[in-house]
């Protein structure tokens, strides 16, 4: 377009019949719309369908560790030998352990505590944290759009989606080696957008780009799956919980990614 932004097309091509000299009706039509809620309603529906196992897995799962745990804890009672007590010891911190990773599949459990947030406050929060956890090896730059207005949202559980993504951001860097590291916070007003099947007037765009390896072209339809990483010491946990956040909160998460340039963007709607 001549503001040089990109839009995938329909067109067709016909002759005018009778036309002197020879016409060449040409018709465009936009796609991007249905293109895109098409793909959202398919990505949710996805989620929706791996929360529902995961919930029932969890439910299957925990019954017998609280089991375990108990039986574990009555062994621990009647052992004689102190020294024994290390294996029941084992035996139950292990069983916490995967009680908690349970837990941590299943994303956040609560409804969000609504207040007005500033979405550049959250940001600067947590790029002081990353910049804190680096030690300033890494480049933080914004570019911040200073009309966006607060929204209604649970700040605790954006600053931990935001972080998800931005530490995994930084971990990507780190891992690769990449020179000149960096990460860029851009903030926009969308308008009119559609986010799975409703449309917002106004929406909040964060975009977290960065200069790493990229993400696997096999995987990057799959990164908001639980368990699933593109990183060898990945747990694929923060991406699912991130995308359930923005969930709670009416908006999704997107990724592009190539060699050189990972871009994800939160949408959340603004209105009240």
């Amino acid at each position: 377009l001549h503001n040089g932004s990109k839009i995938t097309v329909d067109y067709s091509a016909s002759p005018v019949p009778g036309a002197s000299p020879p016409l060449l009706l040409v018709e465009i039509q936009a796609r991007d719309r249905l293109l895109r809620i098409s793909r959202e309603e398919e990505l949710l529906a996805n989620q929706e369908t791996a929360r529902i196992l995961i919930r029932g897995m969890a439910h299957e799962i925990k019954n017998p560790l609280g089991g375990l745990r108990g039986a574990a804890q009555l062994l621990e009672r009647e052992l004689p030998d102190e020294a024994l007590h290390e294996y029941t010891r084992v035996i139950i911190e292990e069983a916490d352990r995967l009680r908690n990773l349970v837990d941590r599949l299943l994303g956040p459990h609560k409804m969000p505590r609504l207040e007005e947030v500033n979405i550049h406050a959250i940001l600067e929060h947590v790029s002081s944290l990353v910049s804190a956890e680096t030690g300033g090896d890494i480049d933080m730059r914004r570019d911040y759009d200073p009309s966006l207005p607060e929204f209604m949202g649970d700040r605790e559980q954006l600053i931990q989606a935001v972080l998800n993504i931005i530490r995994n951001s930084m971990q990507a860097l780190q891992e690769a080696g990449t020179e000149d590291p960096q990460i860029l916070l851009r903030t926009r007003v969308v308008r009119n957008l559609t986010l799975g099947a409703e449309m917002h007037r106004l929406v909040c765009c964060v975009e977290i780009t960065d200069n790493g390896p990229g993400i696997p072209e096999e995987i990057l339809q799959k990164i908001f799956y639980p368990m699933v990483s593109g990183r060898a010491a990945g747990t694929g946990l923060g991406l699912s919980i991130a995308q359930s956040v923005l969930a709670q909160h009416r908006g999704m998460i997107e990724c592009d990614s190539l060699p050189g340039k990972t871009c994800f963007q939160l949408l959340i709607p603004l209105e009240q």
